[in-house]
């Protein structure tokens, strides 16, 4: 098998490419992760709110 340079070229390139790719994918898994984790602290303190009401009227 006879590989011009441009070919090796891309291959080289594109093995480059894939730990910055990973990166960045980790990246905004851990931002989406953090998003939601401060959605369901909200949530979970107006839950809390909404219960300590039910017990004063109870």
């Amino acid at each position: 098998m006879n590989f011009s340079g441009d070919a090796v070229g891309m291959v080289g390139a594109l093995f480059a490419l894939i730990p910055i790719l990973l990166v960045a994918l980790v990246l905004r898994w851990v931002r989406i992760i953090r998003v939601n984790s401060e959605i369901q602290i909200e949530q979970n303190k107006e839950i809390i709110s909404l219960l300590k009401e039910m017990t004063k009227k109870n």
